[in-house]
Parts: structure tokens; C-alpha cells; sequence
């Protein structure tokens, strides 16, 4: 097969994602997502998400056939997350794959959504160098990622052992009083403020620590850190200095998440680092992995804003890669699987 022209479908959150690509060339990309359904709840409930997939997934299709302008019986194959993600989420997204792959006859391949993240930077900036490493940010997730093939070989080197990047974001940005979710409005935020004037800690970053957890990462003592900061500030009487507080968090995340990356592509022998997750659109951790990759020798690829988050696009172009690579379709009897480990890369 030369270049596939593959559909994807992404169900494990917040965001009804389908999208069509050929190869390497993105056709569409649509994206409907119930955040606002889950702002009143202060997080996503996955009740809530299950349903709004329901609803949302059959008009989003439709919006991407159209934008890509083709029918469904010219699909070369059908991708779709397996997992990991939300188990009623996977399930909406697993069940209408199936059906389309049944109704057409086409090839179906169940994908890990980790992976996804990895492989979508190829749109933008073409086929990934062979070792790579992946810094994946989002809410759920944060990790840190050899890619030795797309297809084949993705070896984890690093990953949180508690609260995800995001995660952490969501809930200072509670401590503070800002709106769900916390990830745009604590960067917003942040830019009005100054990140020296207030330290907090790094997590994993002690000596000990770091013997032990080299290249994992923590944020739920710095969540708790801002927490207790807040608190006895309300105590005192004192107006919180919001901006500041969301630079110092941000700085202290960004430091860390941008340290840990640039040494493990220092120790693994690494050139390339491929950035994805929602978190990866922060400004702050752009701009230090940016000078930090720049003094390491270290290039850095990030997809555009707008692929950073959860979509379906980057679930078709791993589709694509599997069927380009000679990959056997997953069939039509696999289930979901939220806790899918990322060396999974199709299931």
C-alpha cells in the first residue's frame, strides 16, 4: 500500500475527534469537544463525556468527509483509540469504528492514544528521525518516550508517579479561584506575573531522588504546595497575588518538565525531541524547552496548537503508518483498554 488514506476516530476524553489523512498529508480534522459540559463539575465526568460522544460523533463525521471530500467506500482503512483513556468514552468510539469498518469491509486497527500524540508531529513536519525521544504533557498524562519506530518500538524511559502535568494544572487553577480547565488561564495568567517572586519546589529533582526517579516526574507536592501558600495567605488577610502564584507554579513545572527531557535525550544519545499533549501548547514550556534544547544541540518538533490536543487526526496518521508498515489489522474483536501500556502501539 503507498499512501494510505485512512480515517481516525478519537473517543477517549473530552473531545469527539475524527480525521482523515492520506499518508502523511492531512486531509481533516474535526473536533468537537463537551468541555463546557464539565466546567460546572470542575473536571470531566465521564457519564457526561460518554453521552456527548454519542451525540457528537455521527454529525463530526460527517463534517470531516466533507472537508477532506471523500466517501467512505475510498477509505483504505479505519483507526480508532483503544486505549488508554476513559472506559466508556473508548467504548462510543470502539463501536462506531467497528460498525463503519463492517458496513465498508475495511481494514480496522485499534490504536494507543500515547502513540497517537507521538506520531500526529508528522503532519506537520514530516517522517520522525529514528531514535527519537517524546516528552507527552496533558492531563492524564506525562511521559517521557523513546520512539525507535513509530510502528514497532517505543520504549518508556520516564512517567509521573502521581498527579499529570494538567492534572496539576486543573487544580491550582481551583486553589486560585479560575475557571476549568486550568491549563490556557493559569499561562494567561502567569504572563502578568513574575515567576521569581515566588519558589516553589521541583519535584524528583534531589539528589536522592533523582538516583531513583532520573527521569520520572511529580506534581502533587507542588499542587499541594501552592494549595497551603494560598491557604495561609487567605488566613493572614493578605490579597492572593494570583498572576504571581501562576508563575511561580508554571515556571517550577516547565523547569522541571524541560530539565528532565533535555537530559534524557543527553543520556539516550539523542538529537530529536517530538513534544505532544495538550500541555505542549503551554508558552512557558515552549519557550524554556526552546533555549534549553538550543544550548543541548537538541532539535525540537512540536505539532501546531492545534494538534496538540486530543483529535482524531493523530489516531489516522498512526493508522496510516501501521497499514504503510505491513501491520495486521486488529480485526473486529478487540476491546477497550484504559490502562493500554504505551509499548502497545496497536492492540
Amino acid at each position: 500500500m503507498g499512501e494510505p488514506l485512512i480515517l481516525g476516530l478519537e473517543t477517549s476524553c473530552d473531545e469527539t475527534g475524527v480525521g482523515i489523512v492520506r499518508g502523511g498529508e492531512l486531509l481533516a480534522n474535526e473536533v468537537a469537544s463537551s468541555v463546557d459540559e464539565h466546567v460546572r463539575f470542575g473536571g470531566v465526568v465521564p457519564e457526561v463525556a460518554s453521552r456527548a460522544h454519542l451525540q457528537a460523533l455521527r454529525p463530526t463525521l460527517q463534517r470531516a468527509l466533507a472537508a477532506a471530500d471523500v466517501d467512505l467506500s475510498e477509505l483504505d482503512g479505519i483507526a480508532v483509540t483503544a486505549g488508554p483513556g476513559l472506559m466508556g468514552a473508548l467504548v462510543v468510539g470502539i463501536a462506531a469504528a467497528k460498525a463503519l469498518a463492517l458496513a465498508t469491509g475495511k481494514p480496522l486497527w485499534g490504536v494507543n492514544h500515547l502513540v497517537g500524540h507521538v506520531g500526529v508531529d508528522i503532519l506537520d513536519h514530516g517522517p520522525l528521525p529514528e531514535p527519537s525521544m517524546a516528552l507527552l504533557v496533558s492531563g492524564g498524562h506525562t511521559s517521557l518516550l523513546r520512539v525507535d519506530d513509530l510502528t514497532r518500538s517505543i520504549t518508556p524511559i520516564g512517567s509521573t508517579i502521581d498527579d499529570a502535568a494538567g492534572e496539576a494544572y486543573d487544580k491550582v487553577a481551583r486553589a486560585l479561584g479560575l475557571p476549568y480547565p486550568g491549563g490556557p488561564v493559569i499561562d494567561a495568567a502567569a504572563a502578568e506575573g513574575d515567576p521569581k517572586a515566588i519558589r516553589f519546589p521541583r519535584g524528583l529533582t534531589s539528589r536522592r531522588d533523582l538516583e531513583r526517579h532520573r527521569f520520572d516526574f511529580s506534581f502533587s507536592g507542588l499542587k499541594t504546595s501552592v494549595s497551603r501558600w494560598v491557604e495561609t495567605a487567605e488566613l493572614e488577610g493578605r490579597e492572593i497575588p494570583v498572576a504571581d502564584v501562576a508563575a511561580g507554579f508554571q515556571e517550577s513545572v516547565a523547569d522541571v518538565l524541560t530539565a528532565k527531557a533535555i537530559d534524557a535525550c543527553t543520556e539516550q544519545q539523542i538529537s530529536t525531541l517530538v513534544i505532544g499533549g495538550g500541555v505542549a501548547a503551554n508558552s512557558r514550556l515552549r519557550s524554556l524547552l526552546a533555549e534549553r534544547a538550543a544550548q543541548a544541540g537538541v532539535e525540537v518538533r512540536r505539532p501546531r496548537p492545534g494538534l496538540c490536543t486530543d483529535n482524531g487526526a493523530m489516531i489516522a496518521v498512526v493508522g496510516a503508518r501501521l497499514a504503510a508498515a505491513g501491520i495486521a489489522p486488529s480485526g473486529l474483536d478487540f476491546g477497550a483498554d484504559p490502562g493500554l501500556p504505551v509499548t502497545r502501539i496497536s492492540i
